[in-house]
């Protein structure tokens, strides 16, 4: 779900799979805040210089600013879903 495709105006929602043992870039977003919800599977996520589980159920707010990535630590893949205000944009994202 995304302005440039749908009718949202400020938002975006997507869903990520992570294969097991597989992990997202370390990034961060400089203007947006994003939330991480854990669907299925079970994660490191790493948010700036901390380091913690996650599993389903969970939710993770990233400030924007905040360096960030998750890492697959189980056997089936990771699903989540990533809800980003404003709007995901990739000249927004820096890859660190």
């Amino acid at each position: 779900m995304h302005p440039l495709q749908h009718g949202v105006r400020s938002q975006s929602l997507a869903e990520a799979v992570v294969s097991p043992g597989g992990t997202t870039a370390l990034h961060r977003h400089r203007i947006t805040e994003e939330l991480y919800h854990v669907l299925e599977g079970t994660g490191m996520m790493t948010l700036a210089s901390e380091k913690f589980a996650v599993g389903p159920g969970d939710t993770v707010c990233i400030a924007p600013g905040t360096a960030h990535c998750i890492a697959n630590t189980g056997s089936a893949p990771l699903r989540i879903l990533c809800c980003c205000t404003p709007a995901y944009r990739h000249d927004d994202t820096e890859l660190l």
